[in-house]
């Protein structure tokens, strides 16, 4: 699901799970790796962790706090971008 909304940032693996992409396209395999997103694709991974059937997709401030985005912080984050 992820890959659909946004495939500059997730790419399905040979394992058949979605994972994030570095700048330079590099699937990060590691547990709870991180890349940043890039602004213009901000409300597309939005749109992605809302539809993960996995739950799995964590939103983080890249101020370095490293507490996930909770759904209220995301829909005032969408709303933000979208206006």
């Amino acid at each position: 699901m992820c890959a659909q909304y946004a495939p500059e940032v997730f790419e399905f693996d040979v394992d058949g799970l979605a994972y994030v992409k570095n700048d330079a396209g590099e699937l990060q395999l590691a547990t709870g790796a991180t890349v940043p997103v890039p602004v213009h694709l901000r409300l597309d991974v939005l749109d992605a962790i809302k539809d993960c059937p996995g739950e799995c997709i964590h939103l983080r401030r890249a101020d370095g706090d490293a507490t996930p985005l909770a759904e209220d912080d995301r829909e005032a984050l969408r709303a933000e971008i979208a206006a």
